[in-house]
This record gives structure tokens, C-alpha cells and sequence, in this order.
């Protein structure tokens, strides 16, 4: 359970991540301290992976439902 909830965020996690650390250099070499020169990109590259992405991590998560379901048979018997 844990490694699949670490493979479906972690694009949207790794993206805000990088996207996060080119605005935090941008920022320190032009010297603005504008909160939402950081807060509105991330949220950005956020909605837009996970629109992008939003099939796949769904069908990824239901797989991992079905196959846990399929496997309560096999754990009573």
C-alpha cells in the first residue's frame, strides 16, 4: 500500500519539487520576496500533472483495490 501511494505522488511531488527550487533561486539571485512568485507555479505544475496524470494514478489506485478485494477469498480459506 505504502509503495503505491509513494509511486502514484511522487511525479506531482518530485515537479512541485523542482519547480519549487528554480523559483526559490530566482528568487534569491533577483532578490524578490514575493510569496506568490513560489506559491502560484507549484500550484500550477500541481493541477496540471494531476489532470494530466489523473487517469493513470486512478486506474493504478482501482487496480490495487480490485486486486485486494480478489484476495480476501484466498486469506479465509
Amino acid at each position: 500500500m505504502l509503495w503505491n501511494a509513494l509511486i502514484v505522488a511522487a511525479p506531482v511531488l518530485l515537479a512541485t519539487l523542482i519547480v519549487g527550487l528554480i523559483i526559490s533561486v530566482f528568487q534569491v539571485a533577483t532578490q524578490i520576496q514575493e510569496i506568490t512568485l513560489s506559491y502560484v507555479p507549484k500550484i500550477l505544475t500541481a493541477a496540471l500533472l494531476l489532470i494530466a496524470l489523473g487517469p493513470w494514478m486512478m486506474g493504478r489506485m482501482t487496480e490495487f483495490a480490485r486486486s485486494l478485494y480478489l484476495l480476501i477469498p484466498s486469506l479465509a480459506g
